[in-house]
C-alpha cells in the first residue's frame, strides 16, 4: 500500500434496505437524502431523511438505520485530517436541512458516479472522490438554510466561542489575501490571544495551518476547469506563485497539480 500521509475522504451512492442496521466508524460522516427516505437514528435521536435533508454523524457515534421502500442516499465518508472543516462542526450529530443549491449539487454528484465516473483508473477515482467530497464541503458551510449557525451551534457572542460557520466563509472568500489574524480577531471582537485559543477549539489546528489546507482543497476544485493555468489557480488560492502552489499541492497529496490535472476523466 502506498503512504498514507493524507487520509482521503470517499464518496459513494447507497441504498438502505428495509431491516434495521446498525454502524459505528472512526470518521465523521454525512449522508445526504438523493432519492426515497430512510430512518436514522444517531445516539437515540431520530430523523427521517429525504430529499431535503441530511444527517452529520461524528466518528465513534452509533447509528442507526433503515430504508424506506426504494431509496438513493450520496454519502461522504470524511476522516478528520482529510479536508478542512471545523472540527466542531461535528461536536455533536445532527440533523440539517437541505437548501436547492446543494440538492442540485448532490445530484450532480450522484449522476458523476453512476456515469461510470468511479470505473477509470485509481488516480482517476481518487481525484473524483477528493474533488466531490470538496465540493460537498463548500456547499455545506455556504451560506444557505443548511448551515446557518443557529443550526450547526456557531455563537457569535464574545465568550460563547467563535462563530465558525461565518469565520469558515470569510476565510474561504478572502483565499487570496494574506491572513491577518489581528484583523480578524478584531473583527469578530477577541483579541489575538483569546482568538488564536477559540480557533483552534473550533477548527482543530491554528489559522495559518486551517487556511493552508482550505486553499487546496479549493484548488482541487479549480484544477477541474482546464481553462484555469496553473499560475492563475496559485494566485486566486493565495500563493505567491506558482511554483510555491506546487511544492504546498505535491507535499500533500503526494501528486504535482500538473499531474493531477492531467488524470483522464
Amino acid at each position: 500500500m502506498s503512504h498514507a500521509a493524507v487520509a482521503a475522504p470517499s464518496v459513494s451512492l447507497r441504498r438502505y434496505g428495509a431491516i434495521e442496521a446498525s454502524d459505528v466508524h472512526d470518521f465523521h460522516q454525512v449522508v445526504l437524502g438523493l432519492d426515497g427516505a430512510m430512518e436514522m437514528s444517531v445516539d437515540g435521536v431520530g430523523q427521517l431523511i429525504d430529499a431535503g435533508s441530511a444527517w452529520l454523524i461524528p466518528a465513534g457515534a452509533q447509528h442507526d438505520y433503515a430504508g424506506i421502500g426504494e431509496n438513493r442516499q450520496l454519502v461522504l465518508d470524511l476522516p478528520a485530517t482529510s479536508l478542512a472543516v471545523p472540527e466542531r462542526l461535528f461536536d455533536r450529530a445532527r440533523a440539517v436541512s437541505v437548501d436547492a443549491s446543494l440538492t442540485q449539487l448532490v445530484h450532480s454528484i450522484a449522476a458523476r458516479a453512476t456515469g461510470g465516473m468511479q470505473a477509470g483508473d485509481d488516480l482517476a477515482v481518487r481525484r473524483f472522490h477528493w474533488d466531490a467530497a470538496a465540493r460537498l464541503c463548500a456547499a455545506m458551510l455556504a451560506d444557505a438554510g443548511t448551515t446557518q449557525s443557529a443550526a450547526l451551534g456557531g455563537d457569535g457572542a464574545p465568550g460563547a466561542g467563535l462563530d465558525f460557520v461565518r469565520i469558515d466563509r470569510w476565510l474561504r472568500t478572502h483565499l487570496s489575501e494574506p491572513l491577518r489574524i489581528a484583523d480578524l480577531a478584531a473583527h469578530c471582537g477577541f483579541g489575538m490571544r483569546r482568538f488564536h485559543q477559540l480557533f483552534i477549539e473550533a477548527f482543530g489546528e491554528t489559522p495559518h495551518r486551517y487556511l493552508q489546507r482550505l486553499r487546496l482543497d479549493t484548488s482541487i476544485t479549480l484544477l477541474a476547469d482546464p481553462r484555469r493555468s496553473l499560475t492563475d489557480i496559485a494566485l486566486e488560492v493565495g500563493f505567491g506563485d506558482q511554483s510555491a502552489y506546487t511544492h504546498a499541492f505535491t507535499r500533500r497529496f503526494g501528486l504535482a497539480p500538473g499531474q493531477w490535472r492531467t488524470v483522464r476523466h
